[in-house]
């Protein structure tokens, strides 16, 4: 529909009609003498009956131009049907270690054996689709944590660079404690009661400049919950030359430590021992931290404040145009 940013500025378009009764008033109150002689001076060369005065085609192209000014002005606009914005209350950080420990195959994924980071990929795929609305970042981390994908709303983005993450691409140990806090730093600035990280791995910490708790007093401080994930089977059959034997390929992983890290922060510990445990983590996910849709809507604004502009700007000058070919067109005089 199309309205007005400013209705009450058309009370500007009153202005010429006050000028006019005004002036007609002044006009009545000292009326010009009549000379009886008026009809021989109107014979006389060069004298005009019509005077200088505008023509009034020439008045109402200014009386126009002056309300299409004032229409401009008070800024009309199209503002289009009403379109649902998703709000979200949660900044939502994933972090998964993509050390050489996730290329174990202790998964199964379609009946089929799959190391650690594919079935993680898999299912926070999903995750990442559930979550429309949500301002997500993806930090991946090994030796050194670094942000693969800014918090944005721009989930497509980051499902393809989570897809695009390689084991040892930040390097062969495993950064706990400054994953997190880098975590902490990308999250701080983020709204209260709204910053949650989401960490997944499949170890211990053995490298790092700050210890996991120390890391997780600071997110702590900074009201950021952490969701810790211990990822791994806890018996596999492996293979050799004298036969075969159950391993436990989950024996690096320390659980104590996650679970004071999610303690300490507000957040759970969950144990992922399959590719099923996972999925059913970050449903529970989903249910503690629920995206809160408010019901805000956004309606597109068009301004056309310059067609009446440009329009009473072309009559402007049509009628300039007019007085000047008024004023060099030779009167007839009587003689």
């Amino acid at each position: 529909m199309l309205t007005l940013a400013y209705p009450w500025l058309l009370l500007l378009a009153l202005i010429p009609l006050l000028w006019w009764r005004r002036r007609q008033r002044h006009v009545d109150d000292v009326a010009a003498p009549t000379l009886p002689v008026g009809h021989w001076i109107t014979g006389l060369p060069g004298v005009s009956r019509s005077g200088d005065a505008r023509p009034r085609w020439q008045k109402m192209l200014l009386l126009l131009s002056w309300v299409l000014l004032v229409i401009a002005v008070a800024r009309p606009q199209h503002v289009a049907e009403g379109v649902q914005l998703p709000v979200t209350g949660r900044d939502l950080l994933l972090a998964v270690d993509i050390s050489p420990s996730m290329e174990e195959e202790d998964m199964v994924l379609g009946q089929r054996q799959v190391n650690r980071l594919t079935a993680v990929k898999s299912v926070l795929d999903e995750f990442i689709k559930r979550r429309e609305g949500d301002r997500l970042g993806l930090l991946l981390f090994g030796t050194q944590p670094y942000i693969q994908a800014p918090l944005s709303f721009d989930h497509e983005t980051i499902r393809t660079l989570l897809q695009e993450a390689r084991l040892g691409m930040a390097g062969r140990a495993t950064a706990i404690g400054d994953a997190i806090g880098l975590a902490v730093k990308r999250l701080r600035d983020r709204p209260q009661d709204q910053r949650v990280l989401i960490l997944l791995t499949d170890g211990a910490n053995t490298a790092g400049e700050v210890s996991p708790d120390k890391a997780a007093e600071i997110a702590a401080a900074a009201g950021v919950r952490i969701y810790t994930i211990g990822m791994g089977a806890e018996a596999m059959i492996q293979r050799g030359f004298l036969g075969t034997r159950k391993i436990n390929p989950s024996r690096d992983l320390d659980e104590d430590l996650l679970k004071r890290i999610a303690s300490q922060t507000g957040g759970e510990y969950f144990r992922a021992r399959s590719t099923t445990e996972l999925e059913t983590i970050y449903d529970t996910i989903d249910r503690l931290e629920p995206i809160e849709l408010e019901g805000k809507q956004y309606r597109p604004t068009t301004d056309l404040f310059q067609w009446p502009a440009g329009l009473a700007v072309i009559l402007l000058l049509l009628g300039t145009a007019g007085s000047h070919l008024r004023h060099r067109t030779p009167e007839v005089s009587h003689g």
